[in-house]
């Protein structure tokens, strides 16, 4: 009889301790959730009321007007970032991944470029907004542009896409490599078509992490970019940007109700564009995992 209680008392104890944790993670989830859900129906709320398509059509005057100019601003800042950022970070990643342990100068390299990618993570965005405007805008006379924005930005998201591919080429399996050195492949020729190609959900996961915070970003654009009511075109330096976050920060102070709904309009912009990021992204993980699968 002992024996049964015991075993009844010991049932109900994983039980309760079962709820618990299940209680804590729900817990959890309502904290991260909780805050996103607040953050979109706010913005919704108060842009929708006021929304209108000429803001997709127009440019910002006096007192409104539009968002054309800040639209594709970003649209230029991201894909230049993309551009810039991806590509070295990518390649920096599958450096440290792929061949840092050949050799002990390897090592060294690998170490080196660890501790740069490290030290850059953590300084903060206005410093590096500063330091772009000193060297850039006033040290190579370049002005309020493009080009110095691209770069002060890429170098801001470099460690995240070189860290992101890294750890997503750690994990892809070591018979991958084998079996495609054993097919004959050349190394270069098996790490685009194999290896890249499984790791490509987190190197995709790296290069949307970096295309928002690109676009939630002000101060080092403020620093480097500039401001301007011109459309973008293709002049790189001495021509300032229009970009987004200007106007969620700049209209939001002014006491005219008309530029508040332009703040409110810019805000519902950027989280529509990180949205699209969002869907994009899971699409694109969605196929390559089921390439992944069907490897295996």
């Amino acid at each position: 009889m002992s024996l049964v209680e015991d075993a009844a008392r010991s049932t109900a104890y994983r039980r309760v301790k079962s709820m618990f944790f299940r209680a804590l993670t729900l817990l959890a989830l309502a904290f991260v959730l909780g805050p996103a859900l607040w953050l979109l129906i706010g913005v919704a709320v108060k842009a929708v009321p006021h929304w209108s398509w000429s803001v997709l059509t127009s440019v910002p005057s006096g007192n409104g007007g539009g968002l054309e100019n800040a639209i594709l601003g970003t649209l230029v800042i991201m894909v230049g970032v993309l551009v810039l950022a991806g590509t070295l970070g990518v390649l920096a990643g599958v450096f440290l991944a792929e061949f840092v342990s050949i050799n002990a100068k390897g090592k060294e390299r690998g170490v080196v470029l660890r501790t740069a990618i490290d030290v850059l993570a953590g300084f903060p965005s206005i410093v590096l907004g500063y330091v772009g405007y000193v060297a850039l805008c006033v040290g190579l006379h370049w002005g309020f542009s493009l080009l110095a924005a691209l770069i002060i930005l890429s170098l801001m998201v470099v460690p995240y896409i070189t860290k992101a591919t890294e750890t997503a080429l750690r994990q892809v399996p070591t018979a991958y490599r084998e079996g495609a050195e054993a097919l004959g492949m050349r190394t270069g020729y098996g790490l685009r078509k194999v290896v890249l190609r499984a790791a490509l959900p987190g190197v995709v996961t790296g290069l949307l992490i970096a295309l928002s915070i690109t676009v939630g970003e002000t101060a080092p654009l403020l620093y480097t970019a500039g401001i301007t009511n011109d459309l973008p075109n293709w002049q790189l330096i001495h021509h300032p940007i229009g970009y987004l976050t200007y106007y969620v920060w700049t209209d939001w102070n002014q006491p005219m109700a008309s530029l508040h709904y332009i703040s409110y309009d810019a805000s519902l912009i950027l989280l529509v564009m990180v949205l699209s990021l969002l869907i994009v992204s899971r699409v694109i993980v969605a196929r390559t995992q089921r390439h992944s699968e069907s490897v295996r």
